[in-house]
């Protein structure tokens, strides 16, 4: 994560910077190895190797049921949904939904604050004051 930047496949811009042309508005598992083989300057083998052992211990992590705090950025966890009626949309049946797990991640407020404070730089940049005009001369 850059502090006071926001990513697109690989570029950070800088606050007010605009995108590069073309440039998509999300970054893919693809997109973060590369990123990580660059900034460490590790191969783009051995990168692939550290995003998917990182990946894999959150989602080990979660099926025991343990919780991941990572300090700045949030913290992943399970909640467990009740079991459920729900309703075919094509049909209209009626459908038992079961019980079930689902991972959610809960920002950390320096991690909500970086995006914020990007955000709103990004936004529009305020008008500049309008000078008083001179008094008339009469």
């Amino acid at each position: 994560m850059q502090q006071g930047g926001r990513l697109i496949l690989g570029h950070t811009l800088c606050k007010g910077e605009p995108a590069p042309k073309g440039a998509k508005e999300f970054m893919t598992k693809a997109d973060l190895i590369e990123e990580v083989s660059r900034l460490v300057e590790l191969t783009r083998k051995d990168s692939e190797v550290i995003v998917d052992t990182i990946f894999d211990s959150v989602v080990r992590s979660l099926r025991v049921g343990d919780k991941i705090e990572i300090r700045g950025f949030g913290s992943f966890r399970t909640r467990q949904r009740k079991p459920r009626v729900g309703r075919n949309p094509k049909t209209g049946d009626r459908v038992e939904v079961p019980a079930k797990k689902i991972p959610f991640f809960k920002p950390s407020k320096e991690l909500k604050d970086l995006v914020n404070s990007s955000a709103a730089a990004e936004v529009a940049p305020a008008a500049p004051p309008v000078p008083p005009a001179p008094p008339s001369a009469q």
